[in-house]
């Protein structure tokens, strides 16, 4: 049996627990400190690292007779972050095992604290854990430790989930949810699940077997100088179009990304402007807060209406290298953009979506002249 020290987010019960996956009513735990180590966050993600400071006191919490399966569980986990053990000497004179990171990996900043951890990021954490837990014994180390990135937007987006506005007027029914089974996980996700659920005549469903796409949250930012009374689109290949054997493949759309964990919408809107267009954007307008498609996917999109100084020379090719990016941008005048949307030609959900709303609030915009770009 082992003993190890935690002095990071593992000191989190809940998570702890997911890790361990059993109750904390079954851990042998004590608090206590490690002498000469400082605890600090550091610049690569909101969690800490550990490095030998004379003097300093690390506190944490003892955890003893782990069985090898524990070990083997926390390897696992820990090991997604490049962390190994090592023994050391406790503050109460145990002996126990503490995951260092490897010398080099990550920039110490301010000492941590894990209050504050637990209030912005504990629920976070706990979501993503439960999904690098279940690839145990499925994938290797190295491997979840790739789809990371992928895995904590999933988390955030369950957050936020709980955050959301909708919901006026409909059920606040019942679903038992037997079993779900995560079939396929990479940069997405695709599950399925194995539910039954509460009908409006009453009582419940029958067992339904329901597939569902996993993404992440997204925002979209239609740019709109209320000037030059013109809008920019962006145009690249999307493999929607490609996998349905659509004759247009490259698809004109409003610039849109991904929004990162602890990032709000507005500042996802703001630097995917200036990633995928070059642009700088001045006040943004909410359009909508909505679902790509509720009945299979979990996506869910900030759509937004974003003033902006949009010059003939405001055009271009642009896009990240590191994520595979070939995006060109067009400048279109309000009347031709709402000629594409009434021809049936925008083929992109979010762009009909923001260019109605435009058409319904470009008066407003339009009003307040080259004041409306402004932040």
């Amino acid at each position: 049996m082992a003993n190890l020290f935690f002095y990071g987010t593992l000191r989190h019960l809940p998570l702890l627990e997911i890790v361990l996956g059993r109750g904390r009513e079954t851990l042998d735990l004590t608090p206590t400190a490690l002498p000469d180590h400082e605890v600090r966050g550091v610049a690569e993600g909101p969690f800490p690292t550990i490095a030998p400071q004379a003097g300093a006191r690390a506190p944490g919490v003892l955890l003893r007779d782990l069985s090898p399966e524990d070990i083997a569980r926390l390897d696992f986990y820990e090991g997604s972050f490049a962390y190994d053990l090592a023994v050391v000497t406790l503050e109460n004179g145990s002996e126990a095992q503490v995951y260092f990171p490897q010398p080099g990996l990550w920039t110490a900043e301010e000492p941590w604290s894990l209050e504050d951890w637990e209030r912005d990021w504990g629920a976070l954490s706990c979501h993503a854990a439960r999904e690098v837990m279940s690839y145990m014994g499925h994938k290797d180390r190295e491997t979840v430790a790739r789809m990371f990135p992928m895995i904590r937007a999933r988390a955030a987006a369950k957050v936020n989930g709980a955050r959301s506005k909708h919901g006026a007027n409909t059920l606040k029914g019942r679903v038992d949810v037997a079993r779900v089974d995560r079939v396929y996980a990479n940069f997405f996700a695709l599950e399925e699940w194995h539910l039954s659920h509460e009908t409006f005549a009453g009582g419940m469903s029958a067992p339904v077997e329901r597939a569902v796409f996993i993404g992440t949250d997204a925002a979209l930012v239609l740019p709109y100088d209320p000037v030059r009374d013109r809008v920019l689109l962006v145009e690249q290949m999307r493999m929607g179009p490609l996998a349905r054997h659509d004759r247009a493949v490259w698809q004109l759309e409003p610039v849109a990304g991904r929004i990162d964990p602890g990032e709000t919408a507005e500042g996802a809107a703001r630097r995917e402007a200036m990633e995928e267009a070059g642009l700088e954007l001045g006040r943004l307008e909410p359009v909508a807060e909505v679902y790509a498609s509720p009945g299979s996917a979990t996506d869910f999109f900030h759509i937004f209406v974003g003033l902006a100084d949009l010059p003939d020379a405001a055009t271009g090719v642009s896009g990240l290298d590191a994520e595979h990016e070939d995006i060109r941008s067009h400048l279109l005048d309000f009347d031709a953009l709402m000629a594409l949307c009434d021809r049936q030609e925008a083929a992109n959900g979010p762009l009909v979506i923001a260019a109605y709303w435009l058409a319904r609030h470009r008066a407003r915009l339009r009003s307040a002249g080259g004041n409306a770009t402004s932040g």
